[in-house]
């Protein structure tokens, strides 16, 4: 098989990103892209984010979680801490992330390392969650290997079985993660390919240093 892709070009033409028009701090910046995007653009999941580990074997690898909460300190997902994500994680804190938003044209990158939360988040997080995902986050012992799928649905009939007119516990090995970031990028299409390519860096005094990098 041989596909050919060298003819997929696109002008991206819609916006720039100046240095005059940006925060010092990279956070407001975020939020008012995030903002932007989400109300002007139909990108389906607005906060659908690629994070990427380095796993147990060496290698690098992403997938794609749902970002749920940012502040200053940092962005906020939850996951399963044993599946194959969350062991990487445990094993080297250092990831990155990165959110496309093709429509407007626009990516951001972020490194940091990964804190878990504090369990009383986790726990408020948990008890917002639909029923049928707090028992989701019960059945699957994500990444572990299964015979067929109907192992999930007698698991979870069992559990919705046990939980009849019960609350739902949020069990130790499902919580949340933030990443803290120490470097952000923003990147906005721009035409001939000479994007822009705004990059702020956490320096040992905990300010933003702010440079612009060549597409």
């Amino acid at each position: 098989m041989n596909t050919d892709l060298g003819n997929y070009r696109k002008s991206y033409e819609k916006q720039e990103l100046l240095e005059s028009n940006v925060s010092d701090n990279p956070i407001e910046l975020f939020q008012k892209w995030f903002h932007e995007v989400d109300e002007n653009y139909d990108v389906g999941e607005t906060n659908a984010m690629t994070i990427s580990t380095i796993g147990l074997d060496g290698f690098p690898k992403s997938r794609v979680v749902l970002l749920k909460k940012f502040t200053h300190e940092g962005f906020i997902f939850y996951t399963n801490y044993e599946s194959e994500k969350g062991r990487a994680i445990a094993n080297n804190p250092n990831v990155c992330l990165s959110f496309f938003w093709p429509a407007a044209e626009r990516q951001i990158i972020i490194k940091g390392a990964v804190e878990k939360i504090a369990e009383n988040l986790s726990d408020g997080y948990f008890e917002s969650r639909p029923r049928g995902s707090k028992l989701g986050a019960l059945v699957s012992h994500q990444s572990d290997i299964i015979e067929n799928r109907t192992v999930l649905e007698n698991r979870l009939k069992d559990l919705e079985l046990k939980y009849e007119g019960k609350d739902i516990p949020r069990p130790d090995f499902w919580g949340g993660f933030i990443v803290k970031p120490i470097e952000i990028e923003f990147w906005q299409g721009r035409p001939n390919r000479l994007h822009d390519r705004l990059r702020y860096q956490l320096d040992q005094d905990f300010n933003w240093i702010l440079d612009r990098l060549s597409p």
